[in-house]
């Protein structure tokens, strides 16, 4: 059996079974309640994938939305960060564990989904350095221990909203009970990241949020798929805008029609620093 094991726990979020429990439900304790209508028709979101004490209670929100359904599989479009493939990379059999134990792998629907598309192929080996979908196992053990996953690596490319296309195609075919999760950060503004042409400190800070982040928010709010991956190369204002593309795209294709965003914060705010450097985070939900 395949199994992938944690190599961010202890950095990104706690790696000892109590303290992680402990950590995740005060981060959904904190989420408050979630004014989202009729959350039952949710088919799927968008959460950040920094350290949880950076972005954890923006996913938080997410998962507390999501949580009124619960599916048989969850379907996870991750973040590139180190993988140099072209096409998607599909971790296709086995388990993800976590510390608060594992995740089973859906085998027969990445089974299905392969067979729906040449742009994702089964590497779950792609997936052993990668943290971005790794933050969200434990929050889905947690909130939806009976369901199964097929974590999937969506590099940035002009395909990349096909391969959500393709997944929705899968479920509906199948007529799977399933929501689709992507993952991604926003604007990285500061000289530590090579980006600052507003200015350094709160000044630039406020407009990668409130100008460039917003950008890209109202694309994905407004379901704007092909477009994504154009937009965040052209400003600079998300990490993985392959996932998100593959994302809005599946969501569209399970028949949702809007983005609903939950919060939109930085990790100068959430931290409480007058910091340099800054990276936006935003919570969504697909209806």
């Amino acid at each position: 059996m395949m199994i992938r094991e944690p190599v961010v726990a202890g950095r990104f979020y706690a790696a000892q079974r109590d303290t992680c429990r402990s950590e995740l439900l005060d981060l959904l304790q904190h989420a408050g309640p979630i004014e989202v209508r009729d959350s039952a028709t949710l088919v799927g979101g968008l959460v950040p994938h920094a350290g949880w004490v950076c972005s954890g209670a923006t996913a938080a929100k997410v998962f507390k939305a999501l949580s009124a359904r619960q599916p048989k599989a969850i379907v996870l479009f991750g973040g590139v960060h180190r993988y140099r493939g072209r096409e998607a990379a599909l971790f296709g059999s086995g388990r993800w564990d976590t510390p608060l134990g594992p995740v089973d792998i859906d085998a027969r629907l990445a089974e299905r989904i392969l067979g729906h598309t040449n742009l994702i192929v089964d590497d779950p080996y792609a997936h052993e350095d990668e943290h971005s979908l790794e933050v969200q196992m434990p929050f889905i053990r947690q909130l939806f221990p009976q369901a199964k996953v097929v974590p999937i690596m969506v590099p940035i490319t002009p395909s990349a909203h096909e391969v959500g296309q393709a997944v929705a195609r899968t479920l509906t075919s199948y007529q799977y009970d399933a929501l689709v999760l992507g993952t991604t950060d926003l604007t990285h503004y500061g000289p530590g990241y090579g980006f600052a042409p507003k200015g350094e400190g709160v000044k630039g800070n406020m407009w990668a949020k409130e100008i460039n982040d917003r950008r890209f928010i109202d694309l994905v709010c407004a379901m704007k798929a092909e477009e994504l991956v154009v937009e965040a190369a052209a400003h600079r204002n998300a990490c993985n805008a392959g996932a998100t593309a593959a994302t809005v795209a599946a969501a569209l294709g399970l028949g949702a029609t809007q983005g609903i965003l939950l919060e939109h914060t930085t990790s100068s705010e959430v931290l409480g620093k007058d910091s340099s450097d800054s990276v936006g985070y935003a919570g969504i939900v697909f209806q």
